[in-house]
């Protein structure tokens, strides 16, 4: 027989970022990752996705931690492996579209202070919202990833995803990731897919997947067959369910073929005996609800991701409407038509799922929107791939003149502003940055590390806390 070219595959790691956003709402602390770092730098992983994502809001919110500082420290502790982060295009790490000099300073700050890959993505894939972003990190010689988000419907055929593909080349992109938050890639669409963007693109591909539906790991197997360079995973404590396939799952999957991943398994085994008690602690606690560790089908049927389902049980239980669920279910896919068929993914998610929600209690469709609704039929958010539903449009905005430009080219430039704002906290350049993307947070950490340093009583502190509501 012919000797077959090998081909490993490469892995990004997860555990220090999806995979506990997944999991435990994000809640895993610097100090909890710190003393596996050594072991993980040794595996050989290709990168460990560790920033970006939900993890700066929670860690300034929740944890009272300086995720700029838990960076540090992760780049100090990482000598052989790559740093990745994940980062919402125009939105940064927050909800609302930001000034141009905001995006690129924060890229900037995230290279300068560790990052390696910048993994880029729209919640529309408007690619207009992704230039600012990609630009300034080929400008500080970062690698820009950008990430199509994955969705399924009408106008998102074959030949949709290989032209934006290619524009994404163009745009200067060094590799593509399909990110299909919701788990909706069954292994032979995956298989198709590759293939078509392997023909389309010269790009490196990397495929991140959920657990959600059941099907990741064979997708991630037949995406590789076909090509596919890269695929996430996560540590066995921390995969699965509304995570992602299991590290080491994939890499024994791939032993002893051509796509051999080369991984240190020992170093592996190791890593999963520390994260084990993480795991059993955040189930006692109730922090890691076992409703997100099972297989939820319906993901592929309604096509709407687990944390949205789960989001929807809580607007129901508090409306007292628990019996509406269904009905609700059936409403998504048709706002989602009248908005323009976005992809279901942070904020376009909350947003059509909310209105569905209100046009099911309401009784009457469109009776109310939300302000979020508006400002996306308004479009603030950017173009979606299909046109919003004129009617329903007109309703939202009335007479309002929608924007049809980038909406960040309306957008001021913002950082001179934000410096004058927050200069009595300001303890390192980084401080701006995370005072423009969460004001009010920001304020509440800075008056918390003020009183840590001062020597203030922690109880003080935590009064202190309070005393500014997020």
């Amino acid at each position: 027989m012919a000797n077959i070219e090998k081909k490993p595959v490469k892995i990004v790691e997860t555990v220090l970022r999806d995979a506990h956003q997944s999991l435990i709402a994000t809640r895993m602390t610097t100090d909890q990752m710190l003393p596996i770092v050594d072991k993980m730098d040794q595996v050989g992983y290709h990168a460990v996705e560790c920033w970006g994502g939900a993890t700066f809001d929670a860690s300034l919110r929740f944890l009272k931690e300086d995720p700029w500082d838990r960076l540090r420290k992760l780049r100090a502790g990482f000598k052989h492996t790559k740093l990745q982060m994940l980062f919402r295009g125009q939105n940064i790490l927050g909800y609302n579209h930001y000034a141009d000099d905001v995006v690129e300073y924060f890229v900037q700050k995230s290279i300068a202070n560790g990052i390696d890959i910048i993994r880029i993505f729209d919640c529309l894939n408007d690619i207009r919202n992704l230039q600012t972003a990609v630009k300034a990190a080929n400008k500080e010689n970062g690698h820009a990833q950008v990430a199509l988000s994955y969705t399924l419907g009408d106008a998102y055929t074959l030949d949709y995803w290989k032209e934006i593909a290619k524009e994404i080349e163009d745009m200067g992109a060094n590799s593509l990731c399909i990110k299909d938050m919701a788990g909706l890639l069954t292994p032979y669409a995956a298989e198709e897919l590759v293939t078509a963007l392997k023909e389309s693109v010269k790009l490196p591909i990397d495929l991140h997947t959920h657990y959600t539906s059941g099907v990741a790991s064979m997708t991630y197997l037949k995406a590789v067959e076909a090509g596919c360079d890269m695929i996430d995973t996560a540590m066995s404590p921390f995969a699965l369910g509304t995570s992602q396939p299991a590290t080491e799952v994939m890499v024994e999957t791939f032993s002893g073929t051509r796509y051999d991943t080369g991984l240190n398994k020992e170093a592996l085994a190791e890593i999963a005996e520390y994260f084990r008690p993480l795991r059993e602690e955040a189930l006692a606690s109730g922090l890691m609800n076992t409703k997100v560790l099972g297989v939820d089908i319906n993901t592929l049927r309604y096509q709407v991701p687990g944390g949205m389902l789960s989001n929807l049980v809580s607007q129901l239980k508090e409306a007292h409407a628990e019996d509406k669920y269904y009905d609700v279910l059936q409403e998504i896919p048709r706002v989602r038509k009248d908005f323009g068929e976005p992809p279901l993914v942070t904020p376009s998610s909350q947003i059509v799922g909310t209105q569905a929600v209100l046009n099911v209690l309401m009784g009457q469709r469109y009776k109310m929107f939300t302000k979020e609704s508006k400002k996306l039929l308004m479009g603030e958010f950017g173009q979606t791939v299909k046109p919003f539903n004129a009617e329903v449009q007109k309703k939202a905005i009335g007479n309002a003149k929608p924007i049809t430009c980038r909406p960040a080219d309306l957008i001021e430039p913002q950082l001179q502003k934000l410096e004058a704002e927050m200069s009595q906290w300001k303890k390192q350049d980084e401080d701006v940055l995370t005072y423009a993307l969460f004001p009010q947070v920001a304020k509440e950490f800075f008056e918390y590390r003020e009183a840590q340093t001062t020597g203030i009583d922690p109880h003080k502190a935590d009064k202190l806390n309070r005393a500014y509501p997020v």
